[in-house]
């Protein structure tokens, strides 16, 4: 059935006078911050059943399961969403949203969208030249950080152990990570074949970041044992604390012992945009692969992942496959050698996905409207936001913080009884989303400051409700 273009341009045109409004009153506070329903009950609201089985959904009918869906859902842009590590979507990001649902180029073959892959091809050398990686560099955009750390480690096996694409994995390879890195690390490496068993736990000091100075007894434990190490990871920053490894020490350590060495820079990798807070990531420029969450505080809708190498060959090995309607010509290249139909820039040889979204789009967008300095100066503003949740709470009897705020993450606890009993009160409530993380083996609050419309009104009332005394002090009717 072909599109009806008149009832197209009608329903699009409600949905944006719907989001706009959605969008506006989450801003200022206004509905509660998270909707919790249970799923039966839900589905019963939404109509989903009769939809499913009936269909004929008019501009009018989706106008009003919209205001309902929207209703139903996490505000990422409420202030006082402090939950997970997820943008608050800036709007350029959710126009290329839009476009690419009704373009669907998906684009890991160049054919199927020369703008799109040009566009992401672009956005990669961006972010490959920010990273301080030179032309030797390689990079490509994922549907989201776990898949972006698996192909890091694809790259990693592939240099570790060349045979393993064929032959099998080798039983005495081993990943290094602090036990605060991403439970995608362990995921990627039973995936990998190598098996949780094979994830080797690095020292660290009481806040979970590496401990530089232990790495060599650790090194020479796993070798000693007969395994050698495909890579070691550190995180930039640590997704439970926010947290920044030593990424210039640990990257000497590997250069001078001849160990890969992968950031998992997911969150914390945007501070490269900011001239306040760039030195968190000093040396960053020597781990040999790094991955950076474009739909964190990049701010572009889920999901845009980078993942970056600094020799662009590394991320080439790491897919070996024939498929004759697909792989032919030659793949590499920059896409500037003139070759007819743009097969330098196909992506198809570096990523698990085919059918991959216009992912770049929504980077680029979002560049084009605020620029480098523009998202700089948010990733800024966030950090300092979360640092002045940590000053006025320090002020306040019955909080303690672990650590001083490093980036836009912070930790903290409020007397000494079940802090996810007060986390449960205030989703109930939906005053607040917060979410919690364990720092040495005690359980803690935890507050990522994501939202623009998050302030010192905002936190204020957050204390207070954490606290007890439930005032709210944002928004207004």
């Amino acid at each position: 059935m072909i599109w009806n273009v008149e009832e197209f341009t009608r329903a699009a045109g409600a949905t944006v006078e719907r989001l706009a409004a959605y969008v506006d009153e989450s801003q200022r506070g206004l509905p509660p911050v998270i909707a919790r329903r249970p799923p039966g009950e839900l589905a019963e609201r939404l109509g989903l059943a009769r939809w499913i089985r009936e269909g004929g959904m008019t501009p009018d009918d989706h106008a009003g399961f919209l205001a309902a869906y929207l209703e139903e859902g996490t505000r990422l842009h409420h202030p006082a969403s402090l939950g997970h590590q997820v943008a608050a979507p800036d709007f350029p990001a959710a126009l290329a949203d839009l476009v690419h649902g009704a373009a669907n180029n998906p684009m890991a073959v160049y054919e199927m969208g020369a703008a799109a892959a040009t566009v992401e091809h672009e956005v990669v050398r961006w972010m490959l030249e920010k990273a301080g990686y030179g032309a030797a560099g390689g990079g490509v955009l994922t549907h989201g950080g776990s898949l972006a750390n698996l192909t890091a480690l694809l790259a990693a096996r592939a240099a570790g152990a060349p045979d393993a694409w064929t032959e099998g994995v080798p039983g005495d390879l081993a990943l290094l990570a602090p036990a605060s890195a991403h439970y995608s690390l362990t995921r990627a490496a039973a995936i990998l074949g190598l098996g949780e068993r094979a994830v080797v736990p690095l020292e660290t000091d009481p806040l979970g970041r590496i401990d530089v100075a232990r790495l060599p007894e650790a090194l020479d434990r796993v070798r000693r044992a007969g395994r050698r190490p495909m890579a070691l990871v550190a995180s930039a920053c640590a997704t439970g604390t926010g947290l920044h490894d030593d990424l210039r020490g640990i990257g000497e350590f590997c250069a001078e012992h001849g160990v890969r060495f992968h950031v998992d820079g997911a969150h914390g990798m945007s501070a490269l945009l900011s001239d306040e807070h760039r030195h968190r990531l000093d040396g960053v420029e020597l781990a040999d692969s790094l991955i950076w969450d474009a739909h964190k505080m990049l701010r572009t809708s889920s999901l845009a992942a980078a993942v970056l190498t600094r020799r662009g060959s590394d991320l080439d090995a790491a897919f070996r496959q024939e498929a004759s309607y697909l792989f032919y010509g030659d793949p590499h290249g920059d896409g500037d050698s003139g070759e007819p139909g743009g097969r330098g820039i196909d992506s198809i040889g570096r990523t698990v996905e085919c059918s991959k979204a216009e992912l770049g789009l929504k980077v680029f967008l979002n560049l084009a409207w605020r620029g480098e300095r523009g998202l700089g100066d948010y990733v800024a503003r966030q950090y300092a936001t979360a640092r002045r949740l940590w000053e006025l709470g320090r002020e306040r009897p019955g909080f303690t913080f672990p650590y001083e705020p490093e980036s836009n993450i912070v930790c903290f606890r409020y007397g000494t009884g079940d802090q996810l009993e007060i986390r449960e009160r205030l989703m109930a409530e939906g005053s607040f989303h917060l979410t919690s993380a364990e720092i040495g083996g005690v359980r803690h609050l935890r507050a990522t400051v994501m939202a623009p419309a998050t302030d010192d009104k905002t936190l204020e009332s957050l204390l207070d409700q954490v606290s007890g005394c439930r005032t709210q002090t944002f928004g207004s009717t």
